[in-house]
């Protein structure tokens, strides 16, 4: 099988990587948003936004996908996911409860009706897929280690 120029998998793989990583990361957001309304949520949509850039460094090689989202990228990413979701608990101490829902909720059924639940969503999202992604990272690295030593 051939390789293209550089580090990576077959031509017809980056190709398809190119079209789909794109559909993914949108799906992973769209699971996200919807997760008080349907299945799915932070952790699920967070899941699939780092299977997006999994997918990038499985078809391009590392070196392309930490490119797209650097080591202190996910670290900062995954710091402001903690951050958030521990300032929503604790702003709910104004009203008198921990996670209280400080924000208004809309009629049922409508994406804007969950009151905090939705940005909570979010900030799981980043925690998780950050870490997720940070996990697949560290562990290429490892291997690209043990193969350097041999």
């Amino acid at each position: 099988m051939s390789r293209e120029h550089g580090k990576g998998m077959s031509l017809i793989v980056k190709t398809v990587t190119r079209l789909t990583v794109g559909l993914i990361l949108l799906y992973g957001i769209y699971i996200v948003l919807h997760g008080h309304l349907s299945p799915g949520g932070g952790f699920a949509g967070g899941v699939i936004i780092a299977l997006s850039f999994i997918h990038l460094m499985l078809a391009y090689g590392k070196e392309i996908a930490l490119k797209k989202l650097s080591k202190p990228i996910l670290s900062l990413f995954e710091s402001i996911g903690a951050i958030t979701f521990l300032s929503i608990a604790l702003l709910g101490f104004s009203g008198g409860y921990f996670f209280l829902n400080f924000i208004s909720k809309g009629k049922p059924f409508k994406l804007f009706s969950a009151g905090i639940i939705p940005f909570c969503n979010i900030a799981i999202c980043l925690k998780v897929g950050a870490g997720l992604f940070a996990i697949f990272v560290v562990l290429v690295l490892l291997k690209f280690d043990a193969e350097n030593k041999e």
